[in-house]
């Protein structure tokens, strides 16, 4: 099983850290979806991730070529990368549900019942 402690130094590696602002404009740590070590594995290889999940970088070792399969369905996530990714990719693309504590439907009054000619003048 892959952990992030036991990971190749080359595997994942990126230039920069990865924020999410579309999804998670306050932050990931701050939204609850994740626990501190899953923003921590997302904020450092991130980038990587994508890139690979999407086809834009060429996986370089076994690692990222195990990853890749995972993110196409080939295999199962086991490594904390790989779930965490999974993770993040559910969230991210599956619909945001809202909730209220009343129906959907708008209530229109019916004036249908209203007779203008009972309505009273209070001038008189």
């Amino acid at each position: 099983m892959m952990n992030t402690k036991n990971i190749s130094i080359d595997s994942f590696q990126s230039n920069r850290r990865f924020y999410d602002d579309k999804n998670y404009p306050r932050g990931m740590s701050r939204s609850g979806d994740y626990t501190l070590n899953e923003v921590k594995i997302l904020e450092q290889y991130g980038v990587a991730l994508r890139a690979i999940a999407d086809g834009t970088r060429v996986p370089i070792n076994e690692e990222e070529q195990r990853f890749k399969d995972v993110c196409e369905g080939k295999l199962t996530a086991t490594s904390s990368i790989e779930k965490t990714w999974l993770k993040y990719q559910n969230k991210v693309l599956s619909p945001k549900q809202f909730h209220t504590l009343f129906g959907r439907t708008k209530v229109e009054p019916n004036t249908d019942d209203i007779d203008v000619s009972d309505t009273v003048d209070v001038n008189e």
